[in-house]
């Protein structure tokens, strides 16, 4: 059942929505509809003239999303750190690359270049830039939306973790002006544009 606290709210809209930025997983051994769905997004972004801001990475759902969003005629921008570099793990569809020395600075870079950041499904890497989104925001280092695509419920179990931090008073924030989600690509559209 869905708890309405964990959808955006569609009255904060006061700016303009070009660069879209999106934390998502590298790995290549997901299930076949989260590169879909990924490709989707990369497409939509592409075909509305909008600008891709992500992690630069040649694999995973990274790579899905940036291959649809250069199909489609849109920008991408990649913020690769030099890690990523030294291991020949950088997508060929970057139409801009801004270089990093390493995790942190992509972090920073990739809220500081994105209007709106989308959340695909991931791992690790992923929990980490959203964890920083959220905590930047907390203490007013920007209000940039966050927004979640709940792809076949990839993070029910965040929200269910997120609940328990607000039951315990672990939250100084109300989870709805952190973060959302939503469940389809319509959805996702219809929240950030």
């Amino acid at each position: 059942m869905k708890n309405n606290s964990y959808f955006c709210s569609r009255n904060s809209k006061w700016y303009m929505v070009n660069k879209v930025g999106v934390f998502c997983a590298s790995s290549n051994k997901m299930d076949a509809v989260y590169y879909e769905e990924a490709a989707r997004l990369g497409a939509w972004i592409g075909e509305t003239g909008r600008t891709l801001v992500y992690g630069g990475a040649n694999c995973g759902l990274m790579e899905a999303v940036a291959w649809a969003v250069h199909e489609h005629g849109g920008q991408v921008i990649g913020v690769v750190p030099q890690i990523l570099a030294q291991h020949d793990r950088v997508s060929q569809y970057i139409d801009v690359t801004i270089h990093t020395a390493d995790l942190n600075d992509r972090k920073q870079m990739l809220i500081d270049q994105s209007d709106v950041l989308v959340v695909l499904p991931g791992g690790v890497g992923t929990l980490d830039e959203v964890f920083t989104v959220m905590a930047a925001h907390t203490i007013g280092l920007h209000q940039k939306r966050l927004v979640f695509w709940n792809i076949n419920g990839f993070w029910n179990d965040l929200f269910i973790l997120f609940d328990g931090l607000k039951q315990r008073g672990g939250m100084t924030m109300p989870l709805t002006e952190l973060a959302c989600k939503v469940d389809t690509l319509e959805d996702l559209i219809a929240e950030i544009f």
